[in-house]
């Protein structure tokens, strides 16, 4: 199965000058784990993820003061539609991440995550309580 298989396509995308506490709403209604912070005058795109955010609060740092540039990582691993899960997984593992964006050309397409490589690897359970070990 290929990374355009899982990615989700719905990106959140978020600008450098957004608040952590701004970007920490808009992930936690659309439900998602990262944003992809595009700074066109800037070093180009970044990614924001729940652990940075989380980071920065464990350090005190004020959300409403804090920006989105500050704690972005821009040093990012992209990945390809064309990329297998496998090889999305081997760059995850490898790099101790949980995202990836998902470029086509220079143009984010997507974000896949280990969730989304996961939900594709395990077959949803239809019956039954869930497994507990």
């Amino acid at each position: 199965m290929l990374v355009r298989d899982a990615m989700s396509t719905m990106v959140l995308t978020i600008g450098p000058t957004h608040t952590l506490r701004q970007a920490a709403r808009l992930m936690s209604s659309r439900r998602v784990g990262a944003a992809v912070v595009l700074d066109p005058d800037g070093s180009g795109i970044g990614i924001l993820t729940e652990r940075d955010v989380l980071n920065s609060l464990g350090r005190n740092q004020n959300p409403d003061i804090e920006t989105a540039d500050t704690h972005t990582t821009t040093d990012v691993v992209f990945a390809a539609p064309a990329w297998t899960l496998e090889d999305a997984a081997q760059a995850m593992t490898h790099g101790g991440f949980r995202h990836l964006i998902v470029l086509d050309g220079r143009e984010p397409v997507g974000i896949v995550s280990v969730r989304d490589i996961i939900r594709c690897w395990v077959p949803a359970r239809r019956h039954g309580p869930p497994l507990t070990v």
